[in-house]
């Protein structure tokens, strides 16, 4: 094998492995229960099998990949009634986020989730629940970020990488962005007002919109 050929080794194609593989289950490219062949992952990536195997276990610690005695690894099935013990978890932890942003964001962060309002309002007006649930995702995402709780960041991350597939069933579900539409322009609502009580309350109602929409 030549130089230019042989597979990256070490710490930092097991990081390669490890951030491609996370994105391709994020993204949906790889489906729940599907395979994850070492030997096809390392050609693919350009990493020995080594990294992946790395990278393999650090996936299993997130969640997002189990282990089979004596078949190997594959993306990890989420459960019904794990995505709303999961979603529970979310409540506390994204209605503690809620509060704190509602507290210390910036001007110039409200405006952001102001304008995350207007262009979800925008998508589901256009009839485009991807583009909707894309936007979704950002919004609990700005508001982790601006509550400044690092903490409840990392473990809602952690969390919400597993609840990839049933967001989208969700955001697919006829009427259901028209129903999340309106939590959502609440909690921006409360969050821009400064109003860390409200904020909390909003969420809690959004994500038991979301549980009820997950058991019906």
């Amino acid at each position: 094998m030549s130089e230019q050929a042989r597979p990256c080794t070490g710490e930092q194609a097991k990081q390669l492995a490890l951030t491609r593989l996370r994105q391709a289950i994020l993204r949906g490219d790889m489906a729940p229960a599907q395979r994850l062949v070492e030997n096809e992952l390392a050609e693919r990536f350009g990493v020995t099998r080594a990294s992946i195997r790395a990278a393999l276990i650090d996936l299993e610690a997130q969640g997002l990949v189990e282990r089979i005695r004596n078949r190997g690894s594959r993306v990890r099935v989420v459960t019904l009634e794990e995505a709303v013990a999961i979603t529970e978890c979310r409540m506390v932890l994204e209605g503690l986020c809620a509060a704190k942003a509602a507290v210390l964001a910036s001007d110039g962060q409200l405006a952001d989730l102001t304008d995350l309002g207007t262009a979800m309002t925008k998508a589901v007006a256009d009839g485009d629940p991807v583009t909707y649930s894309d936007l979704n995702h950002e919004l609990h995402t700005r508001v982790r970020e601006f509550s400044g709780q690092r903490t409840a960041l990392e473990l809602l991350e952690r969390l919400n990488a597993q609840l990839v597939r049933h967001r989208f069933q969700l955001a697919l579900r006829p009427g259901r962005p028209q129903q999340s539409l309106k939590e959502h322009l609440a909690m921006i609502e409360a969050i821009t007002a400064r109003d860390p009580q409200g904020a909390e309350t909003a969420v809690r109602a959004h994500l038991t919109s979301v549980i009820e929409a997950l058991r019906d």
